[in-house]
């Protein structure tokens, strides 16, 4: 199997999407088996760089450039080789800035180690790559938050699919579990669009001003009874469970705490420490954490609850802009699909690297998942518009579909009376 070219695969069976001249014909074959599948009893999605990269490109912005930056202090090639030689493994091709960071901890450590003087170099070095990444980051979100604020076609197109997409995944019905989201970005999109669209995101945070991060995943949630039932709660509805899996922005580790700042969507780096702070107190992977409770804490936490979602009978994991070039994720993927009753659906604009072709061969399970690969698949504007399911809890249509399935047997047995009789 090659996903070199458009490659579309549902319900074990492959559907020739090269060869499909109108995209829309499609949509009969996969929106209704994405349909059930989101309705699975424990539904997870995984959202990547890819994500981030197609809001803004519908918004007519850049996206976030996860390019190295220029180092040019003693061992900086032995870095930059480091980081080509990590990208290698992860079959990323090109090296970014994280496996920069990487390989230059890698080095800070060994010299801290040694009592070098060039570690003072290099800590500081890691401290402007951090502030130049969150100044990256937050002008991205700035020029999202600006082009739908102003209204613009463009805009208006970003808003638009930045909430069907959400509201697809999140309007299960109210006997379903929440839907759990994972992330691998810094950004705040996915907590932007919540914002649009009213959706309450719950994590592991706790408190109003400075929120606390806890160990303890507390299941605070929300229910009401139905008119005339007693006894049987159901889950409100616009509710779903965020994790960042890497850190955020505006995560800070402060006074041994990890703390959630107020940091507005797109804010100028001039109104945030965070940039001149970046070295000791910003939480994203990889950090520069210097003790091991750091360095678990809160990624241990995290990765425990996407293999607490993950990996159970009847879970459903989409991705969306994943690369698979995360080990660590891949490894809790692998296991979930050990279970029979999961199914994994993987969603992406191409396959970087081979990566995701390289994941499938090596761990099979074919017959548990379904694939979307391709610009005109898995672009955002055909993806919200002809494949993903209509957002809505919508029992109006069920109803719909019913009236006129019992008006079609009506009037077949009507039309068998009539040539009876004559």
């Amino acid at each position: 199997m090659s996903l070199a070219d458009p490659t579309l695969r549902v319900n074990d069976r492959a559907i020739d999407a090269a060869a499909a001249v109108d995209i829309a014909a499609l949509r009969s074959d996969v929106e209704p088996w994405l349909s059930a599948i989101f309705q699975s009893e424990h539904l997870a999605l995984l959202l990547g760089n890819g994500f981030t990269t197609a809001i803004a490109g519908r918004a007519g912005c850049p996206p976030v450039p996860m390019g190295m930056v220029d180092i040019r202090i003693e061992h900086a090639d032995k870095v930059q080789l480091r980081a080509e030689q990590l990208a290698t493994a992860a079959r990323r091709g090109e090296p970014n800035i994280e496996d920069q960071l990487r390989a230059a901890l890698q080095l800070e450590g060994g010299l801290d180690v040694l009592e070098d003087p060039g570690a003072s170099q290099w800590r500081d070095a890691i401290g402007e790559a951090l502030a130049a990444l969150v100044t990256a980051v937050l002008e991205t979100e700035r020029a999202i938050h600006e082009a739908i604020a102003e209204r613009s076609d463009e805009g208006e197109a970003a808003a638009q699919d930045l909430i069907s997409f959400l509201l697809s995944f999140a309007s299960r019905a109210a006997s379903r579990e929440r839907l759990n989201v994972f992330t691998t970005n810094y950004d705040r999109l996915v907590e932007y669009g919540c914002d649009l669209v009213g959706l309450r995101p719950l994590d592991r945070f706790v408190g109003g001003l400075a929120p606390r991060f806890r160990a303890s995943r507390l299941e605070v949630d929300m229910h009401y009874n139905p008119p005339g039932i007693r006894g049987e709660p159901r889950y409100l509805e616009g509710v779903l469970r965020l994790t960042k899996l890497h850190g955020s922005i505006d995560w800070r580790y402060q006074d041994q705490e990890l703390r959630r700042g107020a940091l507005p969507f797109g804010a100028s780096v001039a109104d945030s420490d965070l940039a001149a702070t970046a070295y000791e107190s910003l939480i994203i992977y990889p950090n520069p954490a210097k003790d091991i409770e750091t360095l678990e804490y809160p990624y241990a936490e995290l990765f425990r609850d996407l293999s607490a979602s993950l990996c159970r009978p009847n879970s459903a994991l989409v991705t969306y802009g994943y690369g698979f070039g995360d080990d660590h994720i891949n490894r809790i993927i692998v296991d979930m699909l050990a279970i029979p009753s999961t199914h994994l659906v993987a969603i992406a604009y191409e396959d970087t690297g081979g990566r995701l072709e390289a994941f499938l061969k090596r761990n099979g399970r074919q017959s548990q998942v379904s694939l979307l690969v391709g610009r005109d698949l898995a672009g955002l504007e055909n993806l919200v518009k002809y494949f993903l399911p209509k957002p809505a809890i919508d029992t109006v249509t069920l109803r719909q579909a019913e009236l006129l399935r019992r008006r079609a047997v009506s009037a077949a047995g009507d039309d068998t009376i009539t040539g009876a009789a004559s």
